[in-house]
């Protein structure tokens, strides 16, 4: 039983491939409050009470050793004809149950879901809830025998046409009302970042250009994810592109401009004002270091030597937190590693 269902564990292959593109998902503790809520009123009398009352002890019974600590991650709502809510939530339901693999067989994991919902929730939602878990158990075991395109990794296309056969699987097992609350959120992230790469890796565009492509992206995202993304894709965006400006020569117009297309005037000037400092920084790093070898490569006694040392620091690194920072610069340098200043 374990040989035939090894596919569905197989299927996180392919979410491993995707993995990078998963770093942009924001956590909102408020996303079931917000997902389809014009059309949920309450949870049946069965998800309220029973799971709610449902006891400590009693619900350890279905998780697994490693969850022990953990409480059943299992939000399952009704609309107001008493039928199951389909959402990202119910998505996170079933994950919960199959990530139990490997501390206990898919028999066993098939078991324990069966047992918790019907211990939990009553009909129609009891029915409706294990007819989707089967589906989904079928659509991870399918996942896993995708095969990869002809495509080299380094190629956008690649993860593009994955995420186009992953969509295409789904389409056998679920509604496409079911497809959008199980995958909707997920989708979104991937296309983003997909878009994403895709303007990056565009020969034919500026990195002034690329800026703004990445602009109009972040900005065509729903308001509520905004707040969640923008550190880290832009943080991202921008390094790269910078990267991009620095390595073939580029100037501090085109840097500036860059930088303007993405993140506006505003972060742009802080950015600059964070530049100067980087760069005093790193004239005074390798200025000291380079008086600080004359000392200690001069005749001087090895007592004399390292009072000209403390000397020479505390002139030029009067604060005891750069004097700290210091101390990894100078224990590099001694041991012939690149400098680690930030670019």
């Amino acid at each position: 039983m374990q040989k035939k269902y090894r596919g569905i564990i197989l299927g996180f292959i392919i979410v491993v491939i995707l993995a990078f593109i998963f770093w942009l998902k924001p956590h909102d503790s408020n996303q079931g409050n917000k997902e389809n809520s014009p059309h949920i009123q309450a949870q049946t009398n069965a998800s309220t009470i029973t799971a709610a009352n449902m006891t400590t002890e009693s619900s350890q019974a279905f998780s697994s050793q490693s969850q022990q600590d953990t409480q059943i991650n299992c939000q399952i709502h009704a609309d107001q004809s008493n039928h199951l809510v389909v959402n990202a939530q119910t998505k996170d339901c079933f994950e919960y149950f199959i990530t139990q693999y490997g501390e206990k067989n898919i028999q066993q994991i098939k078991t324990d879901f069966i047992h918790y919902v019907k211990a939990s929730f009553k009909e129609p939602i009891l029915s409706q809830l294990s007819d989707l878990w089967s589906r989904y158990l079928q659509y991870r075991e399918q996942l896993g025998q995708l095969t990869a395109p002809n495509v080299k990794p380094e190629d956008p296309q690649y993860y593009r046409t994955i995420f186009s056969n992953i969509k295409n699987l789904r389409t056998q097992f679920f509604s496409g009302y079911e497809i959008e609350g199980l995958f909707g959120k997920e989708d979104t992230y991937n296309n983003y970042t997909l878009d994403r790469i895709e303007v990056m890796d565009d020969k034919h565009l500026s990195p002034e250009e690329k800026a703004q492509k990445l602009k109009k992206l972040f900005n065509n995202l729903p308001e509520d994810w905004k707040e969640n993304l923008q550190q880290l894709s832009q943080l991202e965006d921008l390094r790269k592109l910078t990267a991009e400006i620095k390595a073939r020569g580029g100037s501090a117009d085109e840097l500036h401009q860059m930088r303007t297309n993405l993140v506006g005037p505003e972060a742009t000037q802080r950015l600059e004002k964070l530049d100067v400092q980087r760069d005093d920084w790193k004239q005074r790093v390798n200025q000291y270091l380079t008086d600080r070898d004359h000392i200690t490569q001069s005749s001087m006694s090895d007592a004399a030597k390292q009072a000209a040392v403390e000397q020479l620091k505390a002139q030029q690194f009067n604060n005891s937190s750069e004097q700290l920072r210091l101390h990894t610069f100078e224990r590099v340098h001694d041991q012939g590693g690149k400098l680690p200043f930030s670019n």
